[in-house]
């Protein structure tokens, strides 16, 4: 690898030159630092403040003994499935979008919120939250028993989530995160220049003990979802948050990001954390409920926690647009569609589909939101044999930290009457290949 420079801005640009024309490919090992050093002719603490520039901007991963590798999953690549990797005449299962037929009219709800904003435009100075989507979040919270004293409003979860991650901790800290888990906020998190400790998950979601470790080896922040968890459909139950909130009592100081994922399409009732440390927020997206353009999410926190997010709000964007907090309040209110109908409905696909796999012999989780997660042996073979069978499935690599090998059915396209056959055909692509003749 043709690493030069003399500086650590030299040298980090270097790398990411290479990195960037495909001559350091995913997962490649940098030089340890003694090395390139020497090979140089630097000081060892100008090639480790390059590897930190190289890690803060989301390119490299430090993995203890394992040293500086290239990351394996590019911080600007899309979040799902690519445009047009689905061949025509596929059924797409993978893509994790909610079906466009149980979302409400937001047509409709923008043709209100023209008719009240006749004549009237909000400028520069005004209020950044609108009253009635602060009256609307008060309730959405509230009715969980959430406090919802201090509120704000981000561009979606993921933008929430950063801004809290990014007002409280610092490159180099902790974040214990789900594993299997959000490919997004995976990403994120190592953009931030932040070290993933991975938690275990199952159907009640983040498992004590793994929660445990990861705050005894110095997690800083701790991010889970509450229901309809991405990729396993987990949802906290009332036990396990009770479990939980025991564990993080013992850390007063971490931060605990709730991603209440399931909002607004999934009949699971919400169990929470907040509250057992000092520093807590509890995030709500609109968009897999009311519609993915929909780039909104409520915050509710403590009060210096949602402060600063408050802060870095108004030091960049300013505001998130009020026609969208006017249209989810519009929709919300007079938009038409049920939850606990859109719930119904997901629920019925996914039940018909585990139950099909059950009785083939294949174990899959699933127990809210709109996804299916399948263990497999082999994940590739299992999606090409399914794709030539003519389903595609995502992978469940860029779900995954350290947990088993897996794939991930979004239903959200399909209908119950598919499972049998679909089941019947996982069954057969995860079946393992007999030995060769």
């Amino acid at each position: 690898m043709a690493i030069s420079g003399r500086g650590s801005q030299e040298i980090a640009a270097s790398i990411e030159r290479e990195i960037a024309r495909g001559d350091l490919h995913a997962g490649t090992a940098l030089p340890p630092i003694r090395d390139l050093a020497g090979d140089l002719g630097v000081n060892a603490n100008t090639v480790a403040a390059a590897y930190r520039l190289l890690r803060d901007r989301g390119l490299v991963e430090t993995g203890g003994r394992r040293g500086t590798r290239v990351r394996g999953r590019p911080a600007g690549r899309p979040r799902e499935t690519e445009a047009g990797r689905v061949p025509p005449g596929t059924r797409d299962a993978a893509n994790g979008n909610p079906d466009p037929r149980l979302l409400p009219d937001l047509g409709a709800a923008l043709a209100a919120v023209a008719r009240r904003r006749s004549g009237h435009h909000p400028l520069y100075g005004d209020p950044p939250v609108d009253p009635g989507l602060l009256e609307a979040a008060h309730e959405v919270f509230s009715a969980d028993g959430v406090p919802a004293d201090d509120l704000t409003v981000t561009a979606g979860a993921l933008d929430g989530i950063e801004r809290l991650l990014r007002s409280s901790l610092r490159p180099g800290d902790a974040v214990a995160v789900e594993d299997p888990g959000w490919p997004a906020l995976y990403d994120m998190v190592a953009g931030l220049g932040l070290k993933r400790l991975g938690v275990p998950v199952d159907d009640d979601g983040m498992e004590p003990g793994g929660l445990t470790a990861a705050l005894r080896a110095g997690a800083r922040a701790v991010v889970l979802t509450s229901r309809a968890q991405n990729p396993t459909g987990a949802a906290v139950s009332a036990e396990r948050a009770g479990l939980l909130r025991a564990a993080l009592a013992h850390h007063p100081d971490v931060l605990t990001v709730e991603d209440d994922h399931g909002f607004g399409f999934t009949g699971q009732p919400f169990h929470g954390v907040h509250g057992a440390a000092e520093r807590w927020a509890v995030v709500r997206s609109v968009a897999k409920g009311y519609g993915p353009d929909l780039r909104l999410a409520m915050v509710a926190g403590d009060a210096s926690t949602v402060d600063r997010v408050r802060v870095l709000l108004q030091a960049g964007t300013g505001w998130i647009s009020r026609v969208l907090q006017e249209a989810f309040v519009e929709v919300w209110r007079h938009g038409g569609i049920v939850p606990g109908e859109v719930a119904r409905c997901y629920g019925e696909r996914r039940g018909a589909l585990i139950d099909r796999l059950a009785e083939a012999g294949v174990a899959a989780r699933g127990r809210s939101g709109v996804n299916v997660w399948v263990p497999v042996a082999d994940e590739a073979a299992t999606v090409a044999a399914l794709l030539a069978r003519g389903w595609a499935v995502a992978p469940g690599r860029n779900f995954r930290l350290e947990s088993a090998p897996g794939i991930r059915v979004t239903v959200s396209a399909l209908e119950a009457g598919d499972m049998p056959r679909l089941a019947a055909d996982i069954a057969a692509a995860a079946r393992p290949a007999g030995p060769a003749v």
